[in-house]
């Protein structure tokens, strides 16, 4: 890995059509800069990208990449990762993306615990297609479609990253631009599935959730005496509703990914000609 990498090396030549001032900016740099602060470069970057506002995030970063379908961006980025275990594989998506259609993916990417970063841009809305309550609306957010709000309890993405086995849970806010760098980077040096869940507010569909009241409500674990490697502390935080926190949660520093575990440490990106010898006769003897 190439030591002379800077964050800007991951900016593609397409210009982003977010809405001005939306958070996915603050997120999308923060993950620029933690991949070429831990000595990351684009040739060894494997970027893949749910639906939504956020799936964008793949075509505007130099990387390899890859755009998925709606709520199946962890599956591809494991079958990369799988396939290339030498590369940074890191995957990008939204609450509902993440949250909704690809919550089944997610719990079962937590438990592997495949060696790949997976950041979700949570606003707390559906911005793409035009302000629906997501998965982690509040219970009374007003919409176009939920006028008296969803009335359902929002999904704790953190409580549900936990009692899958995560091995490292975070959250950061985007507008936080040098604490969201650490928090991201962090993610990307652990050895296992690095879950980072981003306040990256949606000025348009969301006059609830904005940059302001994140900057009233967050409480920084870095500043308190919470201790990421006691599962019972990350649990008493994650549980907590009475406030907002960034930081690591949790972090399991005895995490084995899953590609040691199973001795996954060969180049499986390229297919030999022909099909093997054994499957041929496989076909032969039933066909």
């Amino acid at each position: 890995m190439s030591s002379d990498i800077r964050f800007t090396d991951f900016k593609s030549d397409k210009q982003p059509t977010w809405c001005p001032g939306c958070g996915d900016f603050g997120t999308m740099n923060g993950m620029m800069k933690g991949l070429a602060e831990t000595g990351n470069d684009p040739d060894n970057t494997f970027v893949v990208a749910g639906i939504g506002c956020s799936g964008k995030i793949g075509t505007y970063m130099h990387s390899y990449a890859l755009h998925g379908v709606h709520g199946r961006a962890l599956p591809v980025g494991t079958g990369v990762k799988m396939a290339r275990p030498d590369i940074e594989v890191m995957v990008a998506g939204g609450d509902g993306d993440g949250y909704s259609i690809g919550a089944g993916h997610f719990v079962h990417a937590v438990r592997r615990n495949v060696d790949m970063t997976y950041v979700v841009m949570d606003n707390r809305i559906y911005g793409l297609t035009k302000g629906q309550a997501s998965p982690t609306s509040r219970e009374d957010f007003e919409t176009s479609t939920s006028p008296d709000g969803p009335k359902q309890p929002p999904v704790n993405p953190h409580a549900l990253a936990l009692a899958s086995g995560a091995t490292f849970i975070a959250q950061s806010f985007s507008s936080d631009a040098l604490r969201h760098q650490e928090i991201i980077q962090e993610a990307i040096e652990h050895d296992g599935f690095g879950f980072v869940n981003v306040y990256s507010p949606c000025v348009t569909f969301n006059d609830v959730d904005t940059y302001d009241y994140f900057r009233d409500s967050l409480v920084d674990l870095k500043e308190s005496d919470h201790d990421p490697t006691n599962r019972e502390d990350a649990k008493d935080v994650i549980l907590d509703n009475e406030k907002e926190h960034q930081g690591v949660f949790y972090k399991d520093e005895s995490s084995v990914p899953y590609h040691e575990q199973h001795g996954v440490d060969e180049d499986m990106s390229v297919i030999p000609d022909g099909a093997p010898e054994s499957a041929t006769d496989l076909v032969r003897e039933f066909y």
